[in-house]
């Protein structure tokens, strides 16, 4: 059963995006706030609705006095791709800082050109730093939220690939706060996994941090905690609710 839940999941909800490209291309012309309200209000809501439908799979947002309209850096723990769809559902506007290579995706890509994503050259050095300070300082000034994913890619829950230091670049120079977000989403939506399992995904908002005086160091290690240690109690909670999904957890006996 769970097969066919999620192949019906997955089937409503990609359509749903692929047509929504599709209506993108002329909705293009128009300014962008139209292309910002058709992603926020239109087609993320449906596409969001499938997996809810089929898979059982409802979301959770907490911690919404720490969501900030504009004038803020979210750092976001990544450990689905459903975080890169359902970000916008409760901080609408928001972009994203993604790899260069995306936005050359036929139809997908260039809807996330038309939205206003970031682009990044992860190879690009020195220049490609500047240049996302740069772009992030220009969705900032319009008021618009920029998130980052601080570990550069997906994770599974109870892992870590190490903090990268680019958001405390971002942070210092821009003198923004950054806000903090724990998720538990790897238990399901598994990163290449066709099987979307029903539970709740949690994605809970912490209370910002400043770079602000603070060692490269001193800032890194606090996000990391932060943010790790929050994910460890989503995990703990989120088993004792759906035992099914304790065998995606890597424990720390598992890690060594």
């Amino acid at each position: 059963m769970i097969y066919i839940r999620s192949f019906f999941s997955n089937f409503f909800f990609f359509g749903t995006l692929l047509v929504g490209c599709i209506i993108q291309l002329p909705v293009a012309i128009l300014p962008q706030k139209c292309t910002i309200y058709y992603w926020d209000k239109i087609i993320m809501p449906i596409a969001l609705f499938w997996p809810s439908l089929f898979a059982g799979l409802k979301m959770e947002v907490r911690g919404k006095e720490n969501i900030k309209s504009h004038n803020v850096i979210y750092a976001c723990k990544h450990e689905s791709a459903l975080e890169t769809y359902a970000f916008t559902h409760f901080a609408p506007t928001t972009t994203y800082i993604l790899k260069k290579e995306l936005i050359f995706m036929p139809f997908f890509g260039w809807a996330q050109y038309f939205y206003g994503m970031i682009p990044v050259n992860r190879k690009g050095g020195a220049s490609a730093m500047k240049h996302m300070l740069a772009e992030v300082r220009k969705k900032t000034d319009k008021g618009r939220p920029v998130v980052i994913f601080p570990e550069g890619t997906r994770c599974s829950p109870g892992t870590t690939k190490g903090y990268k230091s680019g958001i405390m670049f971002l942070a210092e120079n821009l003198h923004l706060p950054v806000v903090p977000v724990a998720v538990n989403t790897g238990f399901f939506w598994a990163k290449n996994s066709f099987l979307r399992y029903p539970g709740i995904a949690i994605f809970e908002f912490l209370p910002p941090i400043s770079a602000e005086g603070k060692t490269k160091e001193e800032f890194m290690n606090e996000l990391e905690s932060v943010i790790e240690g929050k994910c460890a109690e989503l995990n703990k909670e989120t088993v004792e609710r759906f035992p099914y999904v304790e065998k995606m957890l890597v424990k720390s006996s598992d890690k060594a």
